[in-house]
């Protein structure tokens, strides 16, 4: 399971909210007798970094996103708590549903994923409406992100 119905629409209402800027955040999830699962936002500080400093952050939030480290902490802390990051997601603005070159150094910056297992979700929204989401996942035997079957749950 990429995403439940539940998390989708959350999902969903973050990027429409955020537009025109870019969204992310994870899922993770813990297994057990029932599989405990949190959906969580991060905020995009993409615009603040690119305030602070244009030459290393030439892009600002409509073209790209930088999880708040605050945010990255506290998923971390959950992951010593035995949860387990399943899916990052996050939305590109009046664009497609990819994966792009820039995400794939994101999540594989020396060219091996920091989550080889988890799959990661793109949602294309435009307009505030999000119109389209796709999937992948890294491929070991091809080395890359491969798109995945993924229909609306």
């Amino acid at each position: 399971m990429i995403v439940t119905a539940d998390e989708f629409a959350g999902i969903r209402r973050q990027a429409e909210a955020e537009y025109p800027h870019e969204c992310c955040g994870v899922i993770l999830a813990k297994a057990g007798p029932r599989e405990d699962r949190i959906l969580f936002p991060c905020r995009n500080i993409q615009n603040e970094k690119h305030a602070e400093d244009p030459v290393q952050f030439p892009r600002d939030a409509r073209t790209a996103y930088y999880a708040d480290p605050r945010d990255v902490v506290r998923f971390v802390r959950l992951e010593s708590e035995g949860y387990a990051v399943v899916t990052f997601y996050h939305s590109h603005i009046d664009a497609g549903a990819y994966f792009s070159e820039t995400d794939k150094r994101q999540a594989a910056p020396r060219g091996e994923p920091l989550y080889p297992d988890a799959t990661y979700l793109i949602l294309s929204v435009v307009d505030c409406k999000v119109v389209d989401a796709r999937a992948f996942r890294w491929d070991p035997t091809e080395r890359d992100f491969l798109p995945l079957p993924f229909g609306e749950p």
